[in-house]
């Protein structure tokens, strides 16, 4: 159903408009993620061979070292970074590389209401994920 409107937490302000990529595991930045690509290498990953390029990577949580937060800077840096962050549960590492890399994040969502191709609206401010378009799949 469109414009379906979900509420979170504001972790990181922000407010962008794209794509959702869905995953129903936690994801780690480092050893899951190819810095140099963008795209999840972690072998048995729902997304595995999946780009997080300019899509709203929805989560439940981050997993592993502190050293995902560079990985997500460095996504940032090379224009590979996720447009937002939306977790079930923020995870400090995640938190921290939001912050540096400057990608909007919320968490306390839902995020089994929102499906990998759906148009979804992140709206920092207001704190809400608003499913514009229902996506394909």
């Amino acid at each position: 159903m469109p414009n379906r409107t979900l509420k979170g937490r504001v972790v990181v302000e922000g407010h962008c408009k794209a794509r959702a990529l869905v995953s129903a595991k936690p994801i780690s930045f480092l050893g899951g993620v190819d810095p140099a690509t963008g795209k999840i290498i972690e072998k048995d990953h729902d997304l595995c061979g999946e780009s997080v390029k300019g899509k709203i990577l929805c989560f439940p949580h981050g997993h592993g070292s502190t050293v995902g937060s560079y990985v997500l800077y460095s996504l940032s840096k090379r224009r590979l970074a996720p447009k937002a962050i939306i977790n079930q549960t923020a995870d400090p590492v995640v938190v921290v590389g939001a912050i540096i890399a400057n990608i909007p994040m919320m968490d306390q969502v839902d995020i089994s209401e929102i499906k990998t191709g759906d148009l979804i609206e992140v709206d920092g401010r207001e704190g809400v994920v608003r499913i514009v378009v229902k996506g394909e799949g």
